[in-house]
C-alpha cells in the first residue's frame, strides 16, 4: 500500500502511541489482534501503519496557516489559504545577510537593508492543498506561526 504523505518512523510512532492505540480500537483491532498481526502478517501490519500515519498527516496538513523556507540570502514566508497560497520573500545578494539569524531577520523586517528586495506573489494550488504543503515540508519548508510572514507585508509597506 502506498503512502498518500508517508509512513511514521518507529520514533514518531513512539510518540503517537496513544492515539496509534484508539486508531486500532476504533478499527475493530484488540492489543491481542495487533501483536499477532505484527507477528504473523507484517505487510498487513505495515499497511495498518500506512493508513495511521495518513490520518495523521492529514490532521496537520489542514491546520498549517503558515509556512517559512529560510537560507542565507532567501527567506519565503507562505501563508496557507484554503484555495491558494501566499508567497511574501525577502532576497539579498549582499553576502552580510543572513536570514537563517532570527535577530538579523526582525531588524530587516522592520527596516530592510540595502540591496534587499521584498516581493510578494501568490498562486493557486497545483495539487490538493495538504498534499502541497506536505511536499513543501519535505522539500524544506517548515510550519510556523505567520509572525515572519505579517513582519514581510510590514516590510513591503514601508
Amino acid at each position: 500500500m502506498n503512502p498518500k504523505y508517508r509512513a511514521l518512523t518507529q520514533d514518531e510512532l513512539g510518540g503517537l502511541e496513544k492515539e496509534f492505540v484508539d486508531y486500532l480500537i476504533v478499527n475493530g483491532i484488540t492489543a491481542d489482534d495487533w501483536v499477532k498481526i505484527k507477528d504473523e502478517e507484517k505487510d498487513k501490519a505495515e499497511d495498518i501503519i500506512v493508513l495511521f500515519s495518513d490520518v495523521v498527516f492529514e490532521g496537520v496538513m489542514r491546520k498549517v496557516k503558515f509556512l517559512e523556507f529560510r537560507e542565507k540570502s532567501d527567506l519565503k514566508a507562505f501563508q496557507c489559504l484554503e484555495e491558494k497560497i501566499i508567497l511574501v520573500g525577502m532576497m539579498s545578494e549582499n553576502r552580510e545577510v543572513d536570514f537563517t539569524e532570527n535577530e538579523y531577520l526582525e531588524t530587516a523586517a522592520q527596516n530592510p537593508p540595502g540591496g534587499v528586495k521584498v516581493y510578494t506573489t501568490e498562486k493557486p494550488y497545483s495539487k490538493v492543498r495538504e498534499l502541497e504543503l506536505f511536499e513543501m515540508i519535505q522539500a524544506g519548508c517548515s510550519i510556523s506561526d505567520g509572525r515572519v510572514f505579517k513582519a514581510l507585508l510590514m516590510a513591503m509597506n514601508k
